[in-house]
């Protein structure tokens, strides 16, 4: 049996033939071309990419069960529309009927990527076996996916699901989103990089030295890493963003866990790369501030196993 996963973004299309176990056998991909081609030329691009990674196994489409399309934006599941996506020519674009129509598979889905990738963890990754879990993605923003009793939690318009928006410093930073304080703002790589160069500025300004602005030069830029690089190096700065960073992580999945108690909570994205030296500073400071701590089982806070194959995995097995 298999099934074919597809994560759709605003760059690339990846296709993964997956087998029953959960094991992508085979990958491919394209650029999406999404600021020159029309949503009909992407499915058909898509269409191609499938069937490309079943000629490469040995495999006719005829032979694959499902298949199964992540993309960002607002997805109705029911129907396979995607209703709108920013960085694609998508509007209220049926993008199910037409995959079915190119590649003469009927059984076809599609979700928003975040909550396909949360739903990947969860059948096989860092939540298998588990009804309740979220998976949080820590990357550009902070994509969320909530599933409840083996669903994907939307909400009634598709558009729900959106972790990254709840405030949590009333009037702070400004997001992406237009709103201000949100925990994207400050728990994303883009946060932490934000707060990474303004600590540089603040140790430039005192005259204190700090190993992050070495480093940040002989790289040409700050990235996500610089900060934990430097505190790995003794560096009092770097380690003074860090705490920041995680205290402000801790926060919002605190008031995650608060909403929603689920048996497992996953970080993916890049920042989650750190693994250890983001758990250990982050666990007690959450097991200090949710509710019923000690009193109700707790949730279990675990670095994501699948990392860019999320997707993949998920949307393969979307509708089982």
């Amino acid at each position: 049996m298999y099934r074919i996963g597809i994560d759709l973004g605003g760059t690339n299309i990846a296709a993964g033939l997956v087998n029953e176990k959960y094991e992508i056998v085979r990958k491919d991909s394209t650029p999406t071309n999404a600021t020159t081609r029309t949503g009909e030329e992407i499915a058909k691009a898509i269409a191609a990419l499938c069937e490309a990674v079943c000629e490469a196994e040995g495999i006719k489409l005829a032979d694959v069960e499902a298949i199964g399309i992540a993309s960002p934006g607002i997805v109705d599941h029911t129907n396979g529309v995607v209703e709108y996506s920013c960085n694609l020519p998508f509007r209220h674009f049926p993008i199910a009927d037409l995959l079915r129509r190119y590649t003469g598979v009927q059984n076809v889905h599609a979700e928003n990527d975040a909550n396909a990738a949360a739903w990947g963890e969860a059948v096989a990754g860092a939540a298998r076996g588990t009804t309740n879990s979220i998976m949080i993605t820590l990357g550009t923003g902070v994509g969320g996916g909530v599933i409840i009793d083996n669903k994907v939690i939307s909400g009634f318009n598709f558009a729900g699901g959106e972790l990254g928006h709840i405030v949590i410093e009333k009037d702070g930073a400004l997001c992406g989103c237009g709103r201000k304080g949100c925990w994207e703002a400050y728990s994303s790589a883009t946060g932490l990089i934000r707060m990474t160069k303004e600590k540089i500025e603040e140790c430039q300004k005192q005259g204190r030295s700090t190993l992050m602005e070495k480093m940040a030069a002989e790289k040409g830029k700050i990235s996500g890493r610089t900060a934990f690089d430097a505190m790995r190096a003794g560096d009092e700065a770097g380690r003074e963003v860090v705490d920041k960073y995680v205290a402000y992580l801790a926060t919002g999945l605190t008031n995650i866990i608060n909403i929603f108690q689920p048996e497992v909570l996953s970080i993916g994205g890049g920042v989650s790369g750190e693994r250890d030296n983001l758990l250990n500073p982050l666990l007690p400071l959450i097991n200090a501030e949710k509710y019923g701590a000690g009193t109700v089982a707790d949730t279990k806070i675990r670095i994501a196993e699948l990392g860019n194959d999320a997707g993949i995995i998920g949307a393969a097995f979307l509708g089982i």
